[in-house]
């Protein structure tokens, strides 16, 4: 007899975005400036640190964005194991020299021209030109800035209906 497996069903996709530690709490502050994320939840760093460290007290914090969440952790509380992947790849992608391994976050708004501006007031950098049509996200209009922890965002308008997938 066939065993039947279990129907799963995910409630959410929440992005988690490393950066090095003593920036996690610059890295809120960019994302709620640059696009107007809302701080939903904060865990502290265990142990706090010393007042020598001076390094601000953050081990990770919850952002809205658009009906979405995604975390910011600083990059020293993530696991070991999860480290150890990420230093192999990059041993691995100089010495293959692959390129194409990453991620973008998408933004989707009425006005690009305005969102990329508000991103590069807080501090990202605008990647090439506003594109329109076969170039852009399903025909939209689509722009990118890079922030200052490396992360690419897409700056769409609403995109249009992409046609149905074909087997």
């Amino acid at each position: 007899m066939a065993q039947q497996q279990a129907q799963v069903k995910f409630t959410a996709v929440k992005p988690q975005l490393m950066v090095k530690t003593p920036k996690a709490v610059d890295a809120v502050n960019f994302y709620k400036s640059a696009f107007g994320a809302a701080e939903a939840g904060r865990s502290a760093s265990c142990p706090p640190p010393t007042a020598e460290q001076n390094l601000p007290n953050i081990l990770c914090a919850q952002l809205e964005l658009a009906g979405c969440s995604f975390v910011v952790y600083n990059d020293d509380s993530a696991p070991y194991d999860l480290h150890l992947f990420l230093s192999l790849l990059s041993i691995f992608i100089e010495e293959e020299k692959i390129e194409g391994i990453g991620n973008q976050l998408c933004l989707e708004t009425d006005d690009v021209e305005a969102a990329i501006s508000k991103a590069v007031s807080a501090g990202a950098v605008v990647e090439g030109e506003v594109t329109e049509g076969g170039g852009a996200c399903c025909g939209g209009r689509v722009g990118k800035v890079k922030d200052p922890y490396g992360y690419v965002w897409l700056i769409c308008s609403p995109s249009n209906k992409c046609g149905p997938v074909e087997a």
